[in-house]
């Protein structure tokens, strides 16, 4: 591999830690992942991430760090940007988390370091390469631990005077709904996010009583034709379609790329997504939209991390 022609990337969830090696065009040629550990500090969490980067390179056969152009990360929200302290709310371990300097301290030297929420980078990802690649104005979404998103209007992306702008997870769906995390009420997130949906379909008589039941659980038993499972992913289907659709008339969408574990129910989550998105998307420039499943499914994250270094004048304007 020719001088400063790779990335090193990152993907941190709540439910997984991603990280990969890309070429210049985006394209990975080793990636891994681990599950995000629930318990101990801050510490052995950034030790876990930090192994499994260390691995990725060995895999490459990268043992010079000056071969990296840069260290590109999606790392859950909030944090604060583009100082990269993350607090993300699905990882109770890292709260102001230094992040960017512990990357830079470990792998960045004389490489650029550029950390952005991961929800956007699944939306830059989808933008660059994937069901978005050719379109100007795409939103992405992730379902998962949490709800997020990323926005991309007129070929650029959307910072906002945070770096927060497109964070379609807290969009308003059912003003009586239930509380969440965010201490808003009726969020998209609060709806559909993995765990509130396995916890609400318990409620309803899925699954009593059994502690470590998961999102892919309740896909898989709606897959199989459980009533109260089929009940949950259309919850989520409809109010993540009502919220796209929303998205759209203020934002005049031409795509919408959704990822995250729980988009991998298909079309028992899409199904209702996309009658939600009919019913609410009346406007004659917000039909044209197209919500789709994320092109690059799991990677897309670490594809949109690489951007962060390749494509930094499209995608990045933070330092």
């Amino acid at each position: 591999m020719a001088e400063r022609e790779a990335v090193l990337v990152a993907d941190i969830g709540g439910t997984k830690l991603a990280g990969g090696v890309t070429d210049l065009d985006g394209r990975l040629t080793t990636w891994a992942q681990v599950p995000t550990p629930r318990d101990g500090d801050a510490e052995f969490l950034w030790r876990t991430l930090e192994s499994l980067l260390a691995r990725v390179l060995e895999d490459a056969k990268i043992d010079d760090l000056g071969i990296l152009s840069g260290i590109g990360c999606g790392c859950g929200g909030p944090m604060e940007w583009p100082a990269g302290l993350v607090s993300p709310l699905n990882i109770p371990a890292w709260r102001g988390f230094a992040l960017r300097e512990r990357l830079t301290e470990r792998f960045g030297d004389k490489n650029q370091v550029r950390v952005h929420n991961d929800a956007i980078c699944m939306a830059i990802g989808e933008h660059w390469r994937g069901a978005g690649k050719g379109c100007r104005n795409v939103l992405g979404v992730v379902v998962s631990t949490g709800v997020g998103g990323g926005l991309v209007l007129d070929d650029r992306l959307i910072q906002g005077s945070s770096g927060n702008a497109g964070h379609i997870g807290h969009v308003v769906v059912d003003p009586d709904g239930p509380r969440c995390q965010c201490g808003g009420v009726g969020c998209v997130e609060a709806i559909a996010r993995g765990p509130a949906l396995a916890a609400w379909a318990q409620s309803e008589g899925w699954r009593p009583g059994q502690p470590e039941v998961t999102a892919k659980d309740l896909a898989d038993d709606a897959a199989r034709g459980h009533a109260v499972a089929l009940a949950a992913l259309r919850r989520a289907g409809l109010a993540i379609g009502t919220a796209i659709a929303s998205a759209t008339c203020l934002c005049d969408l031409e795509v919408v790329a959704v990822g995250g574990g729980l988009s991998q129910a298909g079309a028992l989550l899409f199904d209702p997504l996309h009658e939600a998105l009919a019913r609410h998307a009346r406007l004659d420039f917000a039909r044209q939209v197209r919500a789709v499943p994320a092109a690059l499914g799991q990677t897309a994250g670490l594809v949109g991390a690489a951007a962060l270094i390749i494509k930094g004048d499209r995608y990045w304007a933070g330092d």
